[in-house]
């Protein structure tokens, strides 16, 4: 895959999953995908920024949906601003 082909997988699979989030109030942006595409740095947004399970939905659910999209991703970090 390019890496515009990566970009676009990451974005659809942040849509499939933008509608969970935003039922409890929250959101997700993609930042980045860096380290030769295995790598990609979103922000959680709204109410997941202090959601004390957030670290388990960006493992569980992002992270997991984002490599079915992308199976070359290794990790995927939220970064907070």
């Amino acid at each position: 895959m390019t890496t515009e082909e990566i970009r676009i997988n990451v974005e659809k699979a942040l849509q499939e999953i933008r509608p969970f989030l935003q039922s409890d109030g929250g959101d997700i942006s993609l930042v980045s995908i860096e380290d030769n595409n295995r790598l990609v740095k979103v922000q959680l947004e709204g109410a997941c920024v202090g959601c004390h399970v957030n670290q388990m939905t960006l493992k569980s659910g992002v992270e997991m949906t984002i490599k079915k999209y992308a199976p070359q991703i290794e990790k995927v970090v939220n970064i907070e601003r």
